[in-house]
């Protein structure tokens, strides 16, 4: 399984909804493409308080790497990366993006 990781660093000016809507597309993306499950994102909350101004981040498993792949090409993906990048703090600078093999 894949774990694909997304930490982005939002512009003071980008609004909670604004978030949590491209969060929302996100999921529901993942919902309906084959071999992506479990999406799980939000606002840190963590009491170590050392998230470096990464305040939002999200989770999406995928069952191999072709699947994660079909994810990145998918055209809804592309478009909803491209809100987050529009939103992060320095556009692309902003985002770190971490998969794992688990």
């Amino acid at each position: 399984m894949i774990r694909h990781i997304v930490l982005t660093k939002f512009k003071p000016d980008t609004t909670e909804d604004k978030i949590e809507g491209i969060y929302a597309g996100l999921s529901a993306l993942a919902e309906k493409l084959p071999g992506a499950q479990n999406f799980t994102g939000g606002r840190s909350e963590s009491p170590e308080q050392i998230e470096r101004g990464y305040m939002h981040g999200f989770v999406i498993d995928f069952d191999n790497w072709a699947a994660l792949k079909n994810y990145a090409d998918n055209p809804e993906h592309q478009a909803l990366g491209g809100q987050l990048v529009a939103n992060a703090t320095g556009g692309i600078d902003g985002i770190l993006v971490l998969d794992l093999d688990v």
